[in-house]
C-alpha cells in the first residue's frame, strides 16, 4: 500500500480545503455534498452525536449562522492507497483561546471524495 501517493494526497487535501471554505462560509450545499449520503455516516460533534446523513443534514440546516470563524493549525492529511484518507487538525475560534480538534475520514466514492466519519471536540482545560 502506498502511503501519501502524491496525486491522492493532493485530491484529499483539496477536498479538505473545500470543506473548510464551505464551513466558514456556511455553504450548506457543499457541506452536504462532501458527506457520504448514507445512514452509516457519523459526525460526533462538540454538543451532538449525529448518526446518518439525515441527522447531519438536519444539524447543518438548523445551525443558525453556521460555524464560528476559526484558524487551523497542525493539520495532518494522510492517504492510504488511492481511495482512503484521513485529515486531522486543530482549530482556534476567533476571540477564543480554546483549542479544538477535528478529524475526517475520507473515502473515494464514484461521485468523488466523501467524509464517512467526522469528529469535533475541544481539548480539556483550554479556556
Amino acid at each position: 500500500m502506498i502511503i501519501n501517493d502524491p496525486k491522492t494526497l493532493a485530491e484529499v487535501t483539496a477536498a479538505f480545503q473545500r470543506y473548510e471554505t464551505a464551513l466558514l462560509s456556511n455553504d450548506i450545499d457543499v457541506l452536504d455534498e462532501l458527506f457520504w449520503t448514507d445512514p452509516r455516516t457519523v459526525r460526533l460533534g462538540i454538543g451532538e452525536n449525529l448518526y446518518g446523513i439525515e441527522q447531519i443534514r438536519g444539524f447543518r440546516v438548523g445551525r443558525v449562522g453556521g460555524s464560528p470563524q476559526r484558524s487551523l493549525r497542525n493539520t495532518v492529511i494522510t492517504t492510504y492507497g488511492t481511495d482512503f484518507g484521513t485529515a486531522n487538525t486543530e482549530f482556534i475560534r476567533v476571540n477564543s483561546d480554546k483549542i479544538g480538534r477535528q478529524s475526517h475520514t475520507w473515502l473515494r466514492r464514484p461521485e468523488g471524495w466523501r467524509i464517512v466519519a467526522a469528529h469535533v471536540s475541544f481539548m480539556a482545560g483550554t479556556s
